[in-house]
């Protein structure tokens, strides 16, 4: 059987989520979505042509992929409740994934504006996916507001640095009442591949893709290394030891 989760009363066989930014063209992000096997991707409302010409975005991906759409660069709890209104007006659809920046050279959420903006539109009927810092504090509020999941920065947005802190993203796995998806800082598949070991549903990533050598080809190696990571987390690791443990028996050895 597959090994699916729900977000909200949403079920999903790919714990993978692509962004749709930052791709050489429009063929290689399809491609790469497609070697993904994602079955959502993300993207920034202003971003998106309510005209119907044949190259608009919601042409592209709209009968391919589940469009989450973004409140990326808002700063302000206005601004980000007009973007997602906009967001469902346009593409019909009350899920939405709520940034909301306090700071533009690390692109770390405004926690306070966060948790704000994340009650009011849980309110106004919206099922919310906030990015957020990766502090169990903040996680646990978020999800006591109702918001659908969690969505733990790894490392800043479009670094590539991988999770700074996994003690603090497996400490969120621990506690969450609802999925916990990384998102932001992933820069290669081994990245991912711990994110899931950790405890994570689903991994969100970008640039990871997006600005790779080869987009497609690292696509498919994320697709691998999330199923890989979910598989191993359920297998199970062997305890860290600070001494050798031979794993052949010493009894019989020629010579003793």
């Amino acid at each position: 059987m597959p090994d699916s989760f729900k977000i909200a009363d949403q079920s999903f066989t790919s714990r993978l989520f692509l962004g749709t930014a930052g791709y050489p063209n429009q063929q290689v992000m399809l491609d790469a979505h497609a070697a993904s096997g994602t079955e959502m991707v993300t993207v920034s409302i202003r971003r998106i042509s309510l005209e119907g010409y044949a190259e608009s975005m919601i042409d592209l991906l709209g009968g391919r992929s589940r469009l989450l759409p973004n409140t990326a660069g808002c700063a302000t709890v206005r601004d980000a409740l007009l973007t997602a209104q906009l967001a469902r007006e346009a593409l019909e659809t009350d899920w939405i994934k709520l940034e909301l920046i306090g700071d533009r050279e690390t692109l770390y959420p405004d926690v306070a504006q966060l948790l704000e903006a994340a009650e009011a539109l849980v309110q106004d009927g919206f099922t919310v996916l906030p990015y957020c810092n990766d502090d169990p504090v903040t996680c646990q509020k978020l999800a006591d507001i109702g918001c659908a999941a969690v969505m733990p920065l790894g490392a800043p947005i479009g670094s590539g640095m991988g999770i700074c802190n996994p003690y603090n993203i497996a400490l969120i796995c621990a506690r969450s009442t609802v999925p916990v998806i990384l998102d932001a800082g992933l820069g290669t598949a081994s990245d991912a591949a711990l994110a899931m070991e950790l405890g994570c549903a689903g991994v969100l990533l970008n640039s990871a893709v997006a600005k790779a050598r080869d987009p497609v080809g690292m696509a498919g190696a994320m697709r691998h290394a999330v199923a890989a990571g979910r598989a191993a987390r359920l297998a199970g690791r062997i305890p860290k030891r600070d001494y050798a443990e031979p794993s052949s028996p010493q009894l019989g050895l020629i010579g003793s």
